[in-house]
């Protein structure tokens, strides 16, 4: 059977329980409590995530109205911590400081291919989905203008997803450009330099370093992003989820709150490296090795 995409799931959520419930009131009477209701009905029923993702949809929708002139104000901010954390199990990732420091130590110290490493140490810095990693192109990539072009083909979105690249995004680059040669991509695969890193090397080398499928996944870097980028540095929901590409309310501009996303790319960086330096140690602490294949 097919997975619902995000944009159904995202649709199945505002027919099902926003409209049906809010949409007859003018979006400046809806108050917090009258939203709380409807999400705390949700998670009776056991749809933690819905819950969830009803909140984020509405904040979507009240920040347009205020940007629109339509509104005055966000009530879904107010909800933040009203309802159960959700467990995800699909994606998983590491959210608490001392033990992102602890992975980002790991990833700088990886005794596997030097690409791998790189890609790896990427990965946070840019937080895009794992495909899009694997297959970036130097064709797509100007180190000099600080900026990575996803083409539409590889992002959901279906339009051309641009990331601001961090100073620390930039040198990661300029030692992945010296790795890979002739190759049109930035990360090479093992066997051949005309073909992008294997699918399953970033989860596998995680594996290697000792981080669980339930603990870490390449993936799970969007959801660290997403939730420290939030809850810790507290950017704009807006700013973040244009960041990963995530599709908003109203037209679509691939350059939308650009000045923003290239200061809030550049301060997690910055906050990465914060917590990669918490803990005062000469190496990393080594963590059981996981028994996995030839990793690039």
């Amino acid at each position: 059977m097919r997975r619902a995409s995000t944009t159904e799931r995202n649709t199945s959520v505002l027919e099902k329980y926003l409209y049906p419930h809010l949409g007859a009131y003018p979006i400046t009477s809806i108050e917090p409590p009258e939203l709380l209701e409807l999400v705390r009905l949700i998670e009776r029923a056991g749809y933690h995530e819905t819950a969830h993702r009803a909140i984020g949809l509405a904040s979507l929708i009240f920040r347009y109205a205020i940007a629109t002139g339509r509104g005055l104000r966000d009530p879904a901010r107010d909800l933040r911590g009203a309802l159960k954390p959700v467990v995800t199990r699909s994606h998983a990732a590491l959210l608490d400081a001392a033990k992102i420091g602890e992975l980002l130590r790991a990833i700088d110290a990886f005794p596997g291919a030097a690409t791998t490493r790189l890609a790896l140490q990427l990965a946070p810095l840019v937080f895009v989905r794992p495909g899009e990693l694997r297959r970036a192109r130097w064709a797509d990539v100007d180190l000099d203008a600080a900026l990575w072009r996803i083409p539409r083909t590889d992002v959901k979105t279906n339009v051309v997803h641009l990331v601001p690249l961090a100073s620390q995004a930039l040198a990661v680059l300029a030692m992945a450009q010296r790795l890979a040669g002739d190759s049109p991509y930035v990360f090479p695969g093992a066997r051949s330099d005309d073909a992008p890193m294997s699918d399953m090397a970033l989860n596998g080398a995680l594996r290697r370093l000792g981080y669980g499928h339930q603990e870490m996944t390449g993936h799970g870097f969007r959801a660290m992003a997403r939730t420290r980028l939030d809850e810790v540095l507290h950017f704009p929901g807006e700013v973040i989820e244009l960041q990963l590409a995530h599709k908003l309310p109203g037209p679509y501009n691939r350059a939308r709150h650009w000045d923003a996303r290239v200061a809030m790319m550049q301060a997690w960086a910055d906050h990465l490296d914060g917590l990669r330096g918490e803990v005062k140690a000469a190496a990393p602490r080594h963590r059981r090795r996981t028994a996995i294949g030839v990793v690039r």
